[in-house]
This record gives C-alpha cells, sequence and structure tokens, in this order.
C-alpha cells in the first residue's frame, strides 16, 4: 500500500471517529423510546419569523373625540364656577325683575324667560341630582341658559357598541362640543329591518310632547291600564319628525327610562338596568334612571337632533373645541 493511499484511510478514521463521539454525545441524557412512541410526540412548529423594525405608534381604535377626551362634562352645566360652559351664565334670585310686572317670579318664571327647565334650575341651584325641589330665597344662584346664545343639541346613538354620544352645538360660532357618552339600550335584532334592528336609523328631531312618569300614574298602554313607570322609566322624550335617510317614521319611538317598580316599605324605584347596554327593546332607546332624568332637564327647551347609525365608524366628526374646554 502506497504512503498517499494510507494517509486517505487515516484522514476518514480520523472523521469517523469525530462522528462517533458526537452521536454519543448527542444521546446522552436522552430516554430511548419505542417508533409508537415516537409517533406520539407532537410535531415541532416552525418559529415563526420575528421583525425586528421599530415598532409603529399606533392610536387606539375608536372614532368621534380622542379617548382622553371622552369624559363626563355634565358638570359643565351646572357649576356655577370657572368650569361651566360658556352657553350658560350664573343669576342670583331676586322675585323682582323688569320682564315680569305685577307680581314675584318664581322659578318657573326663569324657567320661561331664559328657556331652560325648571328641573336643569333646580339641579344647579340644588347642587345635585334632585330635579324636583324648588325652593328659592333671595340672593340664591343658579344657572341658565343664556339669551343670546344660539345653541341646539345633537345625540348620536351607536346601535353596533349601544352608546350614545351627546353634544351641544353653538350655532354662532359654528362649534360642536362633545358633553358626555352614555350606555343605552336599544332594539332587538332584526335582520329584515335596514338597521338590523327594531330600532330605525336616520337623523329625528325630538318632539315637545314630553312626559314625567311618578309612582302610581296609570294609563292605557296596549289597551290595558298600566303603572307608566313600569314599562316608561320616569321620563319619555318622542321622536316628532323625520329628517334625513330616516328607515321608519318618527312616531312610537323615542327615548324613556327603563322599567321601574317602586318598593313601597324602603320608599324607593328599583330599577332594571339590565335593559341598559343591550339589545331588548321593542325600538325605543333606553337608559338609566339618573341618566334620562339627566338628559331630560337640559335639553326639552332646545332644538335637539338625533342621529342613529348602525356603526359609528361610517360617521365623520367634524372639529369641536374640546382642546378649548380643559
Amino acid at each position: 500500500m502506497t504512503s498517499s493511499r494510507k494517509f486517505i484511510l487515516f484522514t476518514l478514521a480520523i472523521f469517523v471517529g469525530i462522528g462517533v463521539v458526537s452521536l454519543f454525545k448527542n444521546q446522552k441524557g436522552k430516554v430511548a423510546m419505542n417508533p409508537v412512541e415516537e409517533r406520539m410526540l407532537p410535531k415541532r412548529m416552525p418559529v415563526p419569523e420575528v421583525s425586528h423594525k421599530a415598532e409603529e405608534k399606533r392610536e387606539p381604535n375608536h372614532v368621534g373625540p380622542p379617548l382622553e377626551h371622552r369624559v363626563d362634562r355634565i358638570r359643565g352645566f351646572f357649576s356655577k364656577g370657572v368650569d361651566k360652559f360658556p352657553i350658560v351664565e350664573t343669576i342670583s334670585y331676586t322675585s323682582r325683575v323688569p320682564w315680569l310686572k305685577g307680581r314675584p317670579a318664581w322659578v318657573a318664571d326663569y324657567a320661561s324667560y331664559f328657556e331652560t327647565s325648571r328641573h336643569f334650575i333646580a339641579r344647579s341651584l340644588n347642587g345635585n341630582l334632585d330635579y324636583e325641589t324648588q325652593k328659592v330665597s333671595p340672593g340664591d344662584k343658579f344657572n341658565v341658559f343664556k339669551k343670546d346664545k344660539n345653541i341646539e343639541f345633537y345625540l348620536l346613538v351607536d346601535l353596533a357598541t349601544c352608546t350614545m354620544d351627546f353634544y351641544y352645538l353653538d350655532k354662532d360660532l359654528d362649534e360642536r362640543v362633545f358633553v358626555k357618552s352614555y350606555d343605552i339600550g336599544v332594539g332587538r335584532d332584526d335582520p329584515l329591518s335596514p338597521s338590523g334592528s327594531l330600532t330605525p336609523i336616520g337623523k329625528y328631531k325630538l318632539g315637545g310632547k314630553v312626559a314625567i312618569y311618578k309612582p302610581g300614574l296609570e294609563h292605557y298602554y296596549q289597551n290595558q291600564k298600566t303603572h307608566m313607570i313600569e314599562v316608561f322609566g320616569t321620563r319619555w322624550l318622542p321622536f316628532e319628525e323625520e329628517l334625513e335617510n330616516c328607515s321608519d317614521s318618527a312616531k312610537g319611538y323615542g327615548f324613556h327610562g327603563v322599567p321601574c317598580i317602586f318598593d313601597k316599605e324602603a320608599g324607593i324605584l328599583i330599577e332594571a338596568k339590565d335593559g341598559v347596554g343591550t339589545r331588548n327593546s321593542d325600538g325605543c332607546l333606553r337608559l338609566k334612571k339618573d341618566d334620562i332624568e339627566e338628559l331630560f332637564a337640559i335639553v326639552i327647551t332646545k332644538p335637539t337632533i338625533v342621529e342613529v347609525v348602525k356603526d359609528r365608524c361610517n360617521v365623520v366628526y367634524p372639529m369641536s373645541v374640546e382642546n378649548k374646554l380643559e
């Protein structure tokens, strides 16, 4: 055998030896298993490719006012401090006023003159959610809407999320200001309806035939004498007129409270709050007692537009002055 052939065989032997040693090391510590056990092992999934690019800063998936602005600004209507809305003013009560002759002025007179509801004045006067107590003494302060302001209210109802956004519109300044977002109950699903719900879509105007329901008040509903509070809660705000792209007439639709039962022993109203945030009404829009009473007190003396949409993602929001109110 020549020296060159011996060198080749020696080199091959070295590589074979290295391979045997490597195989022995890889098998060390492993538990032997039969072919059946091997087939039962899960297959190793490929590791997804990870991008090392810098993550882009993404805005939250929302529409309408920025989420940091989606707060409760109702206080702006009733506050007597610097944080009140520019469409309201704080006045001091006096029984003698230049716009009324021959008798003292009461809360109802102030309400009529300033086109502000008595319930609105009562909440501001009392400093709490009391919309009924209207006892007033000379020097008492409360808020009213400014007479020189041309304002409207706008309510955007989103059937997809069972929510409603509340805005006021200063028509002279062409400004729309976000006030508050409410959870509401909407109509049951109806695949045959353009809205997909028993609640119609479109723009409607709220009407003036509002109602207040109290424990003990009965009326005929669906041909039966009924305690109205057990059906409509404490307030009723009806649609009055179709304005744009309405899938049904305004008649019969509106806002009202969730059904309530009066507990005589405790002297309180018990609300069916499960009617809010769900799709289970016959078409009307339901709010919790505090919410419907709050809304009622504010909007009943001004023009109010209601826009009902299937999904607010398709709604284009105009500019607003929310950043000026912080």
